[in-house]
């Protein structure tokens, strides 16, 4: 894949997020204009965006349990970055994929919006066998922190240093070895959709979608439809068909 410039969204997108954003929620409480797909019951856990709770993903989550599966708060409050070494905190979130799969005793989805995308994709890449599949929603694990509106807010919150070094950056841009999708807005206003690009593969689909805003992800009917889409796909392993698949229905 040709490398794009990684640049923050232009000044005016990032002012015009607090109206775009309640737009995508106003949007959201309008009956869908095609049902979406039931699914078939299978856990899925949300991960949070940075300097917010589960309190900020709990209509998305309510939304998919309407659809039919077990819905999961990350169980961690405010994600602020880990305040501990990274890898001893995704130990910390394993444990509940490691509940929760003991359970349900089926492969779970991990939905990270944002910040909560790299969550999402490290589990992923530590335990495939527990993973059904990664979807990330305005996640720019492909980015730099200071290609990013947000990246004041995630130093600030980390005591006035950026806890990204360049080497945690290079494992942060490797795709999981499980079906992967990326969920991103050219017009997003807080990070640059450039860095929400990964390279397409047999585990790895881009999905654009139009006039969305990064606060309004959660919200916007076309993410959502996207989001049961893939939910609602049976088959785990090669992705490539079931994306194609996906991406034309949606057309």
């Amino acid at each position: 894949m040709e490398k794009l410039e990684l640049t923050p969204p232009p000044a005016i997108l990032f002012a015009l997020e607090p109206l775009r954003a309640m737009a995508d929620y106003v949007a959201s409480l309008a009956p869908a204009s095609q049902p979406l797909p039931q699914g078939d019951g299978h856990p899925v856990i949300v991960f949070p965006g940075l300097g917010v709770s589960g309190y900020a993903t709990e209509g998305l989550r309510e939304r998919l349990k309407e659809l039919n599966y077990e819905v999961h708060d990350w169980e961690q409050g405010v994600n602020q970055w880990p305040d501990t070494e990274f890898d001893g905190f995704l130990d910390l979130l394993s444990e509940q994929l490691k509940r929760i799969h003991s359970q349900n005793g089926r492969p779970i989805s991990l939905i990270g919006w944002s910040l909560g995308g790299v969550y999402a994709r490290e589990l992923a890449k530590t335990h495939p066998k527990l993973v059904r599949q990664a979807i990330t929603l305005a996640t720019p694990f492909a980015d730099q922190p200071n290609s990013t509106h947000a990246g004041w807010l995630f130093t600030l919150l980390n005591g006035g240093v950026s806890p990204m070094d360049e080497a945690l950056l290079r494992r942060l841009s490797i795709d999981p070895a499980v079906p992967c999708t990326s969920v991103y807005s050219p017009s997003d206003g807080v990070v640059g959709w450039a860095g929400c690009v990964g390279t397409e593969s047999e585990y790895h689909r881009n999905i654009e979608v139009d006039n969305v805003s990064h606060w309004g992800m959660l919200h916007n009917p076309e993410v959502l439809r996207v989001v049961a889409r893939l939910l609602a796909e049976h088959r785990r392993g090669t992705f490539r068909t079931l994306l194609d698949t996906c991406v034309t229905k949606l057309l």
